[in-house]
């Protein structure tokens, strides 16, 4: 009784927000069903040229009262992504993760500095990367990925703001219940994630999910310790996106305690 689904619902982003933890967390819930890995349909030609059909094929098998989770955290910075997804489905859900911009910015880095590490190629200390002779270098990767307010916009121009539902990632990584129960009535589904569903892991400092008489925590590579960023640059970059913020706030009609 079971097959596969195109997804009613996307995680859409964004990159280092926390969309792993978000979709496992929601894995807990007996109406959801989530895809294993990220299927890069929307924003990679190379994939959206092969079709619906190899999309789906992608997908798990799920019951007809199951709703499919896919999250590719490349849709939202992703300027073909959003004209794509309303084309399949434009009643669709979706689910935007974010934090802190500077956080966020911090966290990209050290992912592809430990990437570049473990692969025995070279590496730049961060400041070096973010400051250009003595300013802010804004067409690095990381900070342009930051700009919500700019990648909020091409949504908006497809979606309406009540199908776009933002998760607090700060706030998802503290206190997990609360942000999970905001989605489950997002999507219309019945109250399911408990209190104990989480268990705090001291060694990790972050939540573990305890569900099905199993308990398993995020992969090794969440987490990482970030590197300690001087306090003039970290300065240059809040100033950077406060203006961003701001407008992104007004977007939304809902501010974040963002710096």
């Amino acid at each position: 009784g079971t097959s596969r689904q195109i997804p009613q619902t996307i995680i859409i982003g964004v990159r280092k927000g926390g969309t792993r933890a978000l979709l496992e967390m929601l894995d807990i819930h007996p109406n959801i069903v989530v895809a294993a890995t990220e299927v890069h349909f929307f924003d990679w030609d190379e994939n959206y040229v092969k079709g619906i059909d190899w999309y789906r094929n992608l997908m798990p098998f799920s019951y007809r009262n199951q709703i499919t989770i896919e999250k590719t955290p490349g849709y939202f910075t992703s300027p073909q992504a959003p004209g794509r997804i309303h084309d399949m489905n434009s009643s669709i859900k979706l689910l935007l993760i974010l934090r802190d911009p500077t956080e966020r910015v911090i966290s990209d880095y050290t992912q592809v500095y430990y990437n570049r590490v473990e692969s025995h190629k070279p590496v730049q200390l961060f400041e070096d990367i973010v400051i250009k002779n003595g300013v802010l270098n804004t067409k690095y990767k990381a900070i342009q990925r930051s700009l919500y307010d700019v990648h909020m916009e091409k949504w908006l121009k497809h979606f309406s703001l009540d199908q776009i539902h933002i998760v607090d990632g700060n706030t998802l990584i503290k206190d997990p219940l609360p942000e999970l129960q905001k989605v489950e009535r997002f999507l219309n589904l019945p109250s399911r994630i408990m209190s104990s569903n989480f268990y705090f892991n001291q060694t990790k400092g972050f939540y573990c999910i305890r569900s099905d008489g199993r308990e398993r925590c995020l992969h090794e590579s969440k987490g990482r310790p970030h590197p300690l960023v001087n306090s003039t640059v970290l300065e240059q970059l809040y100033s950077y996106f406060r203006e961003h913020n701001a407008k992104f706030y007004r977007m939304v009609n809902h501010s974040f305690d963002w710096h």
